[in-house]
């Protein structure tokens, strides 16, 4: 995955998401918008086999960097979590 941004202001980031389709960016997406500094945050895909998806992030207060960062953070957080009921689901089914 690379990110590139085209557009950085002071409350608005918008940035190209190389290599990626809905699976990490729907997540993402929504992450964002569950914070409440954020106000809006969506992606376009031109066309998914031809184009990069372009990710738009305008932020109410803060830097939208930081909330992007905050999201990740959240998504990472939330499949940690996961991971770990797994885990122990697994082991009281001995697998």
């Amino acid at each position: 995955m690379k990110i590139t941004v085209i557009k950085k202001e002071k409350d608005y980031l918008e940035f190209v998401v190389e290599g990626e389709n809905e699976t990490l960016l729907e997540p993402l997406k929504n992450a964002l918008l569950n914070d409440e500094a954020v106000e809006y945050a969506n992606y376009y895909i031109r066309h998914p086999k031809l184009d990069q998806p372009v990710f738009f992030v305008k932020v109410a207060e803060g830097k939208p960097q930081n909330a992007v960062k905050r999201a990740a953070k959240a998504l990472i957080n939330e499949y940690k979590n996961l991971l770990k009921d797994f885990q122990k689901q697994s082991e009281a089914y001995g697998n």
